[in-house]
């Protein structure tokens, strides 16, 4: 095991240069070479949520015991993990957005705490519960993305505010959910707001003085969501006007958008994220309020200085009212991090008409000599593309209950949409899978070098989802479906799998009674760790999926587990309190079917493992 006995003292590497970054945040740099710390929200930059500390191993593992508990003193979800540098632990709630500066060395003392002022009503205006998904860690400085659009940068040694600059503005439904990532001489945050009809963005501001860099909108014309000259240059395919055309009007069972054949469209189009909006003058249904919320986890490669990331729904949720692909929704982009003009993108879900946000986290892993990007999307297909060009290389249902199209086109990226599973106004459509939070929602995957195998937590929900009229008014939700939702055909709500993602083929799977909403973590011991939303923290075989330990904390588990080293010891970890789009219906008391986009009906049988609303507690085991 890893543990090195000279603590890391924050400042004194400030001003170290390191190869391959040049980096304001050289103390982060020269934190994450060190397996003791965690210092970054998914461990490194290329996302892989994986730890080479080893004392923790499949023989032991069943001796686990409770180390320390910490509660947060807030309600509600407690999504991501907490900050660990040297001897100090950063630990943030959901709202109000507390933070916690705790001395491992010192029986977690707190040394410093911060305590934003942010006005009640901004909760009204989060989607789908109070969540923050943690902290950055950076020159010296932490940094908290408030739900209230404010990005803080605090000193990492007092917790004094150094910087405040506000992101987004609440009042017209724009909030923020993400943990900014802290990369070179920047810090990347998003946008949350698609449900509200909020045109969504990426953004990167500098991490000396909170100033904005650039900005990347997700929706609108190239020159604002920074698409370059030279954007899908080795993939035109990904760059076409329409690859689908309506048939009959809408409005009628059995779906009006057809795909059409290759040889029909054409590739390497400019200005799509307002061409594919076919209602350009209708501004309230367009490109101008068309969501694409960004939200995630966000990987980086250094050797080609390119961030990866996802965008989410187009609004408003009835694709009736937005005919067109609706680009660049729903679109996993690689982007330079120092001028974020956009590589490449592809769209996963061109008019999405079932909320198959394409927002989740994308995993970088080497192989062969090539660097590969990974995505498992909520519409229940996990993507591979060689992370330089963005060549798709696989793309593979991760369950065969997925009834919303059959396949992906390997040159275009276009889903095979079937007819049975298209919705329009007014019109139930009934069984489909998955559901609109997908086969994986927020809860990030992991990928284990050692196995070559990445694991992820999968949601096995389906729905019936109707679009209804919905008005856009700013601030005020713009939804406009009412769905319902149910266990898919395996008779349980979730499972855990692993998958090979050079073909995205399972390797092994297990069954889980409830979605698997907790973020995974792998180690060098062949270990992989995960939480479930009824009150479970387990350890499961890499390699074969055989449980190997569990332990039930307080609260249901939408955190996501990590680990860290302090004076020779190996400690796993992982936030519990249970809560997001899952759990916020049983926080708030919900019980109708329809409420919180169905989520009310789908899992009111968690209030038998919970108590509402959920604790906030830090839950820490070791050996």
């Amino acid at each position: 095991m890893q543990i090195n006995k000279i603590k890391l003292a924050l400042g004194l590497v400030a001003g170290m240069a390191m190869p391959l970054v040049a980096s304001a945040a050289a103390d982060q740099e020269a934190a994450m070479k060190d397996a003791n710390n965690w210092a970054h929200p998914r461990g490194q930059h290329n996302n892989n949520g994986y730890s080479a500390l080893s004392q923790v191993n499949k023989g032991n593992v069943k001796n686990l015991k409770a180390a320390w508990t910490f509660a947060t003193g807030v309600n509600r979800g407690h999504e991501g993990s907490p900050i660990v540098v040297g001897n100090m632990m950063y630990v943030h709630t959901a709202f109000p957005n507390n933070v916690y500066a705790l001395d491992l060395d010192n029986n977690q003392k707190i040394v410093w705490s911060y305590f934003p002022k942010q006005d009640p009503s901004v909760q009204a205006v989060l989607c789908c519960d109070n969540v923050s998904r943690g902290l950055g860690f950076g020159d010296g400085k932490i940094y908290l993305q408030q739900n209230d659009g404010n990005l803080v940068a605090l000193d990492a040694k007092t917790g004094a505010k150094v910087w405040s600059t506000l992101i987004n503005d609440p009042k017209v439904g724009a909030t923020n959910t993400n943990a900014p990532h802290v990369i070179k001489d920047k810090v990347l945050t998003g946008c949350s707001g698609a449900e509200f009809g909020v045109r969504c963005f990426i953004a990167a501001y500098n991490a000396k003085d909170g100033s904005l860099a650039w900005k990347a909108y997700s929706t609108g014309p190239d020159s604002e969501v920074l698409i370059g000259a030279d954007f899908n240059k080795e993939t035109p395919e990904y760059s076409a006007l329409s690859v689908y055309q309506d048939v009959n009007g809408g409005n009628k069972e059995g779906g009006s958008f057809k795909k059409l054949p290759n040889d029909q469209i054409k590739f390497g189009e400019k200005d799509l994220g307002t061409r594919t909006w076919l209602k350009p003058q209708a501004v309230k249904d367009g490109w101008q309020h068309g969501g694409g919320s960004v939200w995630g986890w966000w990987p980086y490669d250094a050797r080609t200085n390119l961030v990866y990331y996802g965008t989410g729904n187009p609004s408003v949720w009835n694709p009736d009212v937005r005919p067109g692909d609706n680009k660049w929704s729903m679109t996993v982009f690689a982007r330079d991090l120092d001028t974020g003009v956009a590589k490449w993108g592809m769209q996963m879900t061109p008019h999405d008409e079932w909320d198959y946000d394409g927002i989740n986290e994308v995993i970088l892993f080497d192989k062969g000599g090539k660097t590969y990007a990974w995505h498992h999307d909520r519409n229940g297909f996990a993507y591979t593309w060689n992370a330089h060009n963005g060549k798709l290389q696989a793309a593979q249902k991760v369950h065969p209950f997925v009834n919303w199209a059959t396949d992906v086109d390997m040159k275009t990226g276009v889903p095979n949409k079937l007819a049975s599973a298209s919705t329009h106004q007014d019109y139930n459509a009934k069984g489909v899978c998955p559901a609109a939070l997908g086969t994986k929602d927020q809860q990030p995957a992991a990928y284990s070098p050692k196995t070559g195998l990445v694991y992820s937590p999968l949601n096995h929900v389906c729905m019936t989802y109707e679009p209804v009229e919905s008005k856009y008014v700013a601030g005020q939700p713009w939804v406009g479906a009412t769905l319902t939702m149910f266990p898919g055909p395996d008779g349980v709500m979730g499972g855990f799998g692993a998958y090979d993602p050079m073909t995205n083929k399972k390797v092994w799977y297990n069954k889980e009674k409830f979605s698997a909403w907790g973020g995974a973590l792998t180690t060098a011991t062949d270990l992989v760790f995960y939480g479930t939303l009824d009150r479970w923290f387990k350890a499961v075989d890499a390699k074969s999926g055989k449980e190997l330990w569990k332990f039930q904390v307080g609260s249901g588990v939408i955190g996501n587990a990590f680990t860290y080293g302090n004076k020779g010891k190996q400690y796993v970890g992982v936030l519990s309190g249970i809560g997001g789009w899952a759990g916020v219906a049983m926080n708030l008391g919900m019980t109708t079917p329809t409420d919180a986009l169905g989520a009310a009906g789908g899992y009111a049988e968690l209030v038998k493992y919970n108590a509402a609303p959920g604790g906030g507690a830090l839950n820490v085991f070791s050996l």
